[in-house]
Formats: C-alpha cells, sequence, structure tokens
C-alpha cells in the first residue's frame, strides 16, 4: 500500500512533465508560426504595394541592344603607285613640222588646211627656214643616190615630199632621204588638168610644214647642178621665185589661148612657161588658194593647150608679178625642134658639159648680174647615175 503511494506521486509527477513539456513545444510551435505569418503578411503587403506601384507606372520597354558592329574591314591594300607624269608637250615646232604625209583628206580639205596663213610671222621657236624638194615622177627615181648624196649632212634644212603614179609602190629603204616620203597621189595625164592638180597637191602637202620657205619642183630625170649648200643658199636669200612666165606671140604661145577664158583671163594677162617652178611661200599659198583661175584652165584649156605650161605662168603673172623673176632656174636644151626637151645618156656627161651648164649664161639675182643662173637639170637618163655619182665624188 505504501509502495503505490508512493509511486502515485512519481508517476502524477511524470505526468505533470510531460503535460508541461507538450505545453511548451505547442507554445513554440505557435510563436514560431505566429512569426511567419506575420512576416508574410508583411511581405505580401509590400509585395501588393509594389505591384500597385509598378502597375500604376507606365511600362517602359528597354530599348533592345544595339546590333553588334559588323566585323572590321581587312585593311586595306596598299594603293597603287601614281602613274609616271605624262611627257612633256612636243615643242611647237616638232609639232608644226611633224604632220604625218600619209593622210585621208581630199583635195579641197587639204587646200583648205594648207591655206592657213599665220598673222604673226615672228616664231615662238627658234626657226629654221627649209627648202621644200617636190618630186613629181611617173614611178620609181633612178637617180635617187645622186640626191642622196646632195642631201646628206642637211638635215633640217630640207623637206622633200614625193607624187607618183598609186598603183607604184615607193621601195626606199630606211634610214633613205625619200623613206616614207610620199604623198597620197592620184593618176596623172600630161597635158591634162590632173597635171595641175598633182603640182597644186604636192604643194599642199608641203605648204603644210611652216618651215618650208620655198618649194622646188623637180622630175625623176632631174639632177642637182651645185652642191646642198650653194643650192640652199642660193634660195633662202632670195628676194624672188624662179618662175618662167612670158608673153609668147607664137602659136605655141598666144595661139593656145582660148576666148572662152574672157572675161576672167584676157589674152593680155595669158602667159607661157616651164613647168618645173620654184616659188616663195607666199606664191604658193596663192596657187593652192586659187579658185578663181583653175576652172577656166580645166574647162577650156585642152590639148593642144598644156595647163602645165600655162597655168602657173600665167596665175603668177596676175597675182604676183612683183615677186617673180620670170625665169627658170632648171635648165632643159629646146635646141631641138618638138614636143619635149633633149635627153641626155652617160656619153654626154663630162665636167666641161656639167660646167657649161652651170656658168655658161648670164641673169639677174637679185639686182645683180650673174653668171649662176641654173641650180637643176633635165632630162637626164638613168645610166647617168654612175658617170654624176663619179663626178661628184
Amino acid at each position: 500500500m505504501a509502495n503505490e503511494q508512493h509511486e502515485t506521486p512519481f508517476l502524477s509527477k511524470l505526468i505533470d512533465t510531460h503535460l508541461h513539456f507538450n505545453h511548451m513545444f505547442y507554445l513554440l510551435f505557435f510563436v514560431i508560426g505566429l512569426s511567419i505569418g506575420i512576416t508574410a503578411s508583411l511581405y505580401l503587403q509590400s509585395f501588393s504595394f509594389n505591384l500597385q506601384a509598378n502597375l500604376s507606372t507606365p511600362i517602359r520597354l528597354a530599348p533592345s541592344p544595339p546590333p553588334p558592329p559588323p566585323p572590321s574591314p581587312p585593311p586595306p591594300s596598299p594603293p597603287p603607285p601614281p602613274p609616271p607624269p605624262p611627257p612633256p608637250p612636243p615643242p611647237l615646232q616638232k609639232l608644226l613640222d611633224s604632220s604625218p604625209l600619209m593622210h585621208n583628206m581630199d583635195d579641197h580639205e587639204l587646200f583648205w588646211r594648207a591655206s592657213m596663213v599665220p598673222k604673226i610671222r615672228e616664231f615662238p621657236f627658234e626657226y629654221v627656214p627649209k627648202v621644200a624638194f617636190m618630186f613629181l615622177t611617173k614611178g620609181p627615181l633612178p637617180l635617187a643616190p645622186l640626191w642622196e648624196k646632195f642631201f646628206r649632212g642637211h638635215e633640217g634644212l630640207y623637206s622633200i615630199y614625193v607624187h607618183s603614179h598609186p598603183s607604184y609602190e615607193v621601195l626606199a629603204p630606211e634610214g633613205s632621204v625619200f623613206h616614207g616620203r610620199r604623198i597620197p597621189s592620184k593618176p596623172v595625164e600630161w597635158g591634162k588638168a590632173s597635171m595641175i592638180d598633182a603640182e597644186r597637191r604636192i604643194l599642199a602637202n608641203a605648204l603644210l610644214d611652216f618651215s618650208n620657205e620655198r618649194f622646188v619642183l623637180l622630175s625623176e630625170s632631174c639632177i642637182p647642178l651645185l652642191n646642198f649648200t650653194t643650192t640652199y643658199t642660193y634660195l633662202i636669200h632670195s628676194n624672188k621665185s624662179f618662175t618662167a612666165s612670158y608673153d609668147d606671140p607664137r602659136k605655141v604661145g598666144r595661139g593656145r589661148y582660148n576666148k572662152q577664158m574672157w572675161p576672167t583671163i584676157s589674152i593680155e594677162q595669158w602667159r607661157k612657161g616651164s613647168q618645173w617652178f620654184e616659188i616663195n611661200r607666199k606664191i604658193a599659198v596663192e596657187i593652192i588658194s586659187d579658185g578663181k583661175y583653175y576652172p577656166v584652165f580645166r574647162d577650156f584649156c585642152n590639148p593642144p593647150c598644156y595647163s602645165d605650161e600655162h597655168y602657173i605662168p600665167t596665175l603668177v603673172n596676175i597675182l604676183s608679178p612683183a615677186y617673180n623673176s620670170n625665169r627658170s632656174i632648171t635648165w632643159v636644151d629646146w635646141s631641138k625642134s618638138g614636143p619635149h626637151p633633149g635627153r641626155f645618156g652617160k656619153q654626154a656627161i663630162s665636167l666641161e658639159f656639167l660646167t657649161g651648164i652651170r656658168f655658161g649664161s648670164n641673169c639677174t639675182y637679185n639686182g645683180n648680174v650673174t653668171s649662176m643662173c641654173f641650180l637643176f637639170a633635165r632630162k637626164f637618163l638613168p645610166n647617168t647615175l654612175q658617170p654624176l655619182l663619179q663626178l661628184l665624188a
């Protein structure tokens, strides 16, 4: 009984302790739950406030980030080196002298260009006057080696022009003074207007070079009688041209005049002379510029009227009589009768023969009497080449 009484308080105390712990646990759990609830409530209130604030503020979308920059281009290649500077323009003298001989101008355009005359006579460069040697030929130049020797060493003082039949190909080797000197040519008939067409054509081509001051018409049978220096000095320093132009009362002179030429050309103006002329630049320009008298000769001077013996002698007499000496410097032998002068072969060539041509006459040069009247001679056959070269050696 006593043990029961003793165990009962202990058990009761143990139960009370257990209950006390349960109460404490519940209290602790309640406090923790209360704390969590308060904290959650505060958090929800704060979240609700922020949400309302965010909803009341206009939504601004953040700008999209800029696109990434393009990849850097590869470094540029170095620029090419600058081109070399252009060559300096050719001197004016070279530009004026370099007109190509072969061109596609017709006679009308050629004469128009050749008729241009500078108004200022002082040249803007060192001017050296030249003599234009114009060869009017049928074909080859059999005496070319003689002329090569004549011109050698005098470059810059002369120009050469060759008018031959279009079908003939001039085969002058490189290095020859005749290489590349042929002009655009047309067929020529002796005694017809085509002959003076050829004379005007070759003259116009020579006028394109402003340095040409004197103009000599030659044939393939012509030879030089004196050396180049003497010939050049004689022509350049002459105050007159050398074109035979005279009034011939005979049938071969006035007898060829056609009355249909009047009133453009009167019988008193009609002249006869040699085809092989030498003229200065002023007269040359007048000849190729002529549009008044040429049609009259073309239409009314036909065989037995020969234009080449009358056109230039008559034109010079009308337009520039004061500038002409009325004599030719090309010697020919008219001692035999006939339409053509005498011809000479190798048997005729001797020093005495040539000396007689050179100094066997008297004439006037720049107002003074002289025995040096002829600078050229014709007609010499191809077989005279070697004897002439030996005499000139």
